[in-house]
C-alpha cells in the first residue's frame, strides 16, 4: 500500500485505551442481544431471537462507524468487537438449536468454524502493527478478500443466519456450513505459509 495510507492502518501504540465510546456501544450491542437470546430461548420465540440477531448485526455495524468517526480505531477495540461478536452469535446459534432442535447439526459446523478457526484467523493481525483485520489487505490481500472484505464478512456471517431461517433446511444449512469451514480451512492454510512473525519489542524468554 502507498506510504499515504499509513495513518489509515497503522497501529498508535499511544492512541490505545479500552474507554472509547466505541467499545461502550460493543459492550450495550452485547448485552443486549445476549439479554434477548436468552429470554427467547426461555419463552420459545422466534422474533425474540431474531430481535438478537439484529442488535447483533446493527450494533456491529454501529461501534466500528463510531470508532472510525471519533478516530479511536484502536487493537484493543478490535480484539474486544472479535470476542463480543462470537458470544454474540454464539447466543443466537444455541437460541436457534434450542428452538430447531433439527438445525443443530449445521449449527455446530458453523460454530466450529467461526467460535475457533474464525476466531484465529481474526486474531492473527495482531502479529502485524495493523489496526484490525479490517486493514489486513497490507498483508495479504487475498486473505482480505477471503475474510474481512464486505463481501466475505457477508456470506461468511449474514448469509449463513439468513440461510437458516428462511429455509430451515439442516441438509442446506449443513453444505453451506462445511463449505465456510472449508474456506476458514484454506485461510489458515494460506497463513501458515505467509508466516506469523513475532510482533517488535517481544523479549525471547528462552535462557
Amino acid at each position: 500500500m502507498p506510504d499515504a495510507t499509513l495513518a489509515e492502518w497503522s497501529a498508535r501504540p499511544g492512541h490505545e485505551s479500552f474507554t472509547t465510546l466505541a467499545n461502550l456501544v460493543t459492550v450495550l450491542r452485547t448485552i443486549g442481544a445476549v439479554g434477548l437470546a436468552m429470554v427467547a430461548a426461555q419463552q420459545g420465540s422466534l422474533a425474540l431471537l431474531l430481535a438478537s440477531l439484529a442488535v447483533y448485526w446493527i450494533g456491529d455495524v454501529a461501534d466500528g462507524w463510531v470508532a472510525r468517526l471519533t478516530h479511536h480505531e484502536t487493537r484493543i477495540g478490535a480484539v474486544f468487537d472479535i470476542l463480543c461478536d462470537r458470544l454474540c452469535a454464539g447466543a443466537f446459534y444455541m437460541g436457534l438449536a434450542w428452538l430447531q432442535p433439527d438445525l443443530a447439526i449445521p449449527i455446530g459446523i458453523y460454530l466450529l468454524q467461526f467460535m475457533a478457526v474464525d476466531a484465529f484467523l481474526s486474531m492473527a493481525f495482531l502479529a502485524w502493527p495493523i489496526l484490525s483485520p479490517n486493514y489486513f489487505y497490507v498483508v495479504d490481500r487475498t486473505l482480505w478478500r477471503w475474510n474481512w472484505s464486505k463481501p466475505g464478512k457477508a456470506i461468511n456471517s449474514a448469509a449463513f443466519a439468513v440461510l437458516l431461517v428462511l429455509t430451515q433446511n439442516p441438509w442446506l444449512g449443513s453444505g453451506v456450513a462445511l463449505c465456510l469451514l472449508g474456506l476458514k480451512v484454506a485461510s489458515t492454510v494460506r497463513l501458515s505459509r505467509l508466516g506469523l512473525p513475532i510482533p517488535p519489542g517481544t523479549q525471547d524468554s528462552t535462557r
